[in-house]
């Protein structure tokens, strides 16, 4: 019988010798519309503080806060118990959240996705897809200046 050969797909990842750049996403001079997102575990009390704050630093840099969305992480009872477990490496948030933010980017036809929390590369794409607009995390927008 004949095998099928695997493919080690670690070779495809290493095969570019150069990493990718992430593409920086900048703010419009004239103002964009986003929506903000946070994703708080529950020993995380003062998460309004964090938001207000966000929301203060994205004025500044000349966007409009449409919408607020936070993801709190072991607040219920079914919560706490998967505490142990990783969250969606892939999004971030739970499928019915990331719901929830497209719902919002419509009906308040936002530009962009901003995330307080840091987003990687992966994370960066896959909500980019999912949601039809930019997602980028906040640290990448105050250091794009």
């Amino acid at each position: 019988m004949h095998q099928h050969r695997r493919r080690d797909r670690r070779l495809t990842r290493r095969a570019s010798s150069e990493p990718a750049q992430r593409q920086a996403f900048r703010l419009p001079d004239e103002g964009a519309d986003v929506v903000l997102v946070g994703y708080f575990s529950a020993k995380q009390k003062d998460f309004e503080t964090l938001m207000a704050s966000a929301a203060t630093e994205l004025a500044a840099h000349g966007a409009r806060v449409v919408a607020q969305m936070v993801q709190r992480r072991g607040v219920s009872d079914g919560g706490v118990r998967k505490m142990g477990l990783p969250f969606s490496s892939r999004t971030l948030l739970t499928y019915g959240k990331v719901r929830e933010v497209a719902l919002a980017c419509e009906q308040a036809d936002a530009d962009a996705v901003i995330f307080v929390a840091p987003l990687t590369e992966r994370q960066q794409r896959t909500l980019t897809d999912m949601l039809g607009r930019p997602a980028v995390s906040l640290p990448d927008i105050l250091t794009a200046d």
